[in-house]
């Protein structure tokens, strides 16, 4: 079979690439779509991340779905030409944390596609992968298998969330409408949140939020001031997600949270230096959100049965074969927010 394997920045390669023999408690999937994610970007573009960099070649890509072909003799409840979307999650289950349930912050992760260790951990932008039962999640007839790609980023953006607590009737601010930015916005609103305003640079993006959810949109770039209405008696928000990964996105919405406000950290960029002053005098709570774990069930859970509508992210579909244009849209956020790859 045949995957995309990264080199160098920018050296991304179409190669032959030879799928693990099946095990007698493990699932052969076709790989059908798979998601360019904003790490696949970084990888591509700049040859990885903060400290995280390419020191071999491997596989790119973890947002995936596909159909099984081929079940291990000792696996029950799956069977051939049943879809599934993939968790790329594999955590180890024996370490402290995956005891304590916090499966995320596993120490020996093995997550498709990263190089955070060596060797790398390959990923899922290939034709064919084996994986185990527990990554599968079965997808409903009435969702595509780009839209069961979106199950990863989707359970990012759950997982934030629940971090958040309850959202029930609460004022909610997303800054940064990237594909997260936009998923955060479907989750919180499913969650409950009772007006939700996006703030972003870019029109394309924000045009996204407001067919996603949100009520509200603020391009900061046009109007640089334009949350200091929300700032009057010390603040209107009840939570901040940040997705931006941007120190001027976080800090500049500080005055729109209310006192004792919530604030989500989901988006990673450079190191931030923050206004501990402010968030001591309005004593914000502020939270990580790290990946996920069961979020994903969830997610898949919540596209069979209709709840959540990601079709609007969808921007483009194109062949694993046209790569280059591929990743090209994916980094233009004034044209595309998900770029779907197709391995068929």
């Amino acid at each position: 079979m045949e995957a995309l394997v990264i080199h160098a920045p920018g050296d991304l390669r179409v190669e032959t690439y030879e799928t693990a023999p099946l095990g007698p408690d493990q699932l052969q999937v076709r790989v059908r779509c798979g998601g360019i994610c904003g790490s696949d970007l970084h990888y591509y573009q700049h040859g990885g991340f903060g400290t995280v960099r390419i020191k071999e070649p491997m596989v790119l890509g973890h947002e995936v779905a596909g159909v099984i072909e081929a079940v291990g003799a000792d696996v029950r409840g799956f069977a051939a030409g049943e879809r599934v979307a993939i968790s790329p999650s594999r955590s180890c289950g024996i370490c402290k944390f995956c005891q304590q349930g916090l499966q995320n912050h596993c120490l020996d992760m093995r997550y498709y596609g990263s190089a955070m260790r060596t060797p790398h951990v390959q990923g899922a932008f290939r034709q064919q992968i084996v994986v185990e039962p527990h990554q599968a999640h079965k997808l409903a007839d009435s969702v595509s298998d780009g839209e069961g790609s979106m199950a990863e980023p989707l359970s990012v953006a759950l997982h934030a969330v629940r971090r958040a607590g309850s959202l029930l009737g609460k004022r909610v601010l997303v800054t940064g409408c990237g594909p997260i930015g936009a998923l955060a916005i479907i989750a919180a609103r499913r969650a409950g949140a009772a007006h939700i305003v996006a703030t972003d640079v870019g029109a394309h993006t924000l045009g996204k939020a407001l067919q996603v959810g949100a009520d509200e949109v603020v391009n900061v770039a046009e109007e640089p001031d334009g949350l200091a209405r929300f700032a009057v008696d010390k603040g209107s928000f009840d939570v901040l997600f940040e997705a931006s990964g941007n120190a001027r996105a976080l800090v500049g919405a500080f005055d729109a949270v209310r006192p004792r406000g919530i604030i989500v950290q989901l988006g990673l960029g450079g190191e931030m230096t923050l206004p501990v002053n402010t968030i001591v005098a309005k004593e914000f709570d502020l939270r990580g959100a790290f990946r996920f774990h069961e979020e994903f069930a969830m997610a898949v859970e919540l596209l069979n049965k209709g709840l959540v509508d990601v079709k609007p992210l969808i921007s483009a579909t194109l062949s694993y074969r046209d790569s280059a244009r591929a990743f090209a849209l994916a980094a233009d956020r004034s044209q595309a927010m998900k770029v779907i790859l197709n391995f068929d």
